[in-house]
This record gives C-alpha cells, structure tokens and sequence, in this order.
C-alpha cells in the first residue's frame, strides 16, 4: 500500500511542476513590471479559471493528501530504523563488558581499548591488527587551560 501510495505521489508531484510551469503569470503585461494591476480592483483583474488553473488546483489537494497520508503511516507503522547512535550504544556495551576487570560495576571505563589497525605501504594493504590500547582514567586527562578575554 505504501509503495503504490509513493508512486501515486512522485506522479502527482511530476504533475504539478508540469501544470505549474506551463501558466503564465497574471501580471504578464506591461503594467504588471512597474506594479500596476492592470484594472482597478484590489486583487488585480479576475479571468475565467482555465483549464490549467484547475488543473493546478486539483493536483495541490492531490498532493496534499499523498503527503499527509503518507505521513501517517510511515508515523503509525511503530517501527522505525535505528538510528547510528543506538547502532553505536549497542556495539561499545559488550567491548566495555568484556574488557572491564572483574567486579567492576556495569558501565566502568575497562582498562584497555581494542582498536583495528591496518597499515598501508606501496599501495597494498595490511591484514587488519587488533591492538589493546590502555584507557586514561578520568582524573588524568588533560584539561584546556581557560581562556582570557581580552578586550580589543
């Protein structure tokens, strides 16, 4: 249903800038470059709806209602795709787990790091090596000096 609703609405959005483009605006004369209105009436003259204008009109509320239906539904489905950093949140828990020392409480910084390396050297590369990279505990990390404001 979703598919047939997409393809119905790229059709109807085709459409549009199709109907859109082939009408003329309604100050195309003279006038309408220097501001007039061409008659006196506060919307500026008012023609017979053409063909095109009906057209138009239609293939709006058409894509209007692809857009709002569709809409919906991708909202009311309840699944949606992951996102990178649940991808990410799940991929770090095991390697915290498994490299955290015994006893140490869920969520403890581990003491190494696993990280692949793989070097590069006249154009071929190296099998990936997997090395264990020691943490820096939290009191340890360098801190950036603050800075001064200085008035100019």
């Amino acid at each position: 249903m979703v598919i047939l609703l997409t393809i119905v609405h790229v059709i109807v959005c085709l459409f549009l800038v199709i109907v859109v483009l082939l009408q003329s605006g309604k100050a195309a004369d003279l006038a309408g470059a220097f501001g007039g209105m061409g008659s006196q009436t506060v919307f500026g003259p008012r023609g017979s709806a053409t063909v095109l204008s009906k057209a138009t009109a239609i293939a709006a509320g058409l894509f209007m209602l692809t857009s709002l239906t569709l809409s919906l539904m991708s909202t009311r489905s309840g699944r949606s795709a992951p996102s990178i950093l649940d991808k990410a949140k799940k991929a770090a828990t095991p390697a915290q787990q498994k490299g955290a020392p015994a006893g140490a409480p869920p969520g403890a910084i581990p003491p190494t790091v696993p990280i692949t390396v793989q070097t590069e050297s006249g154009g071929t590369k190296s099998a990936p090596k997997t090395i264990e990279v020691p943490t820096i505990p939290a009191d340890q990390v360098p801190q950036a000096p603050p800075q001064s404001k200085q008035k100019k």
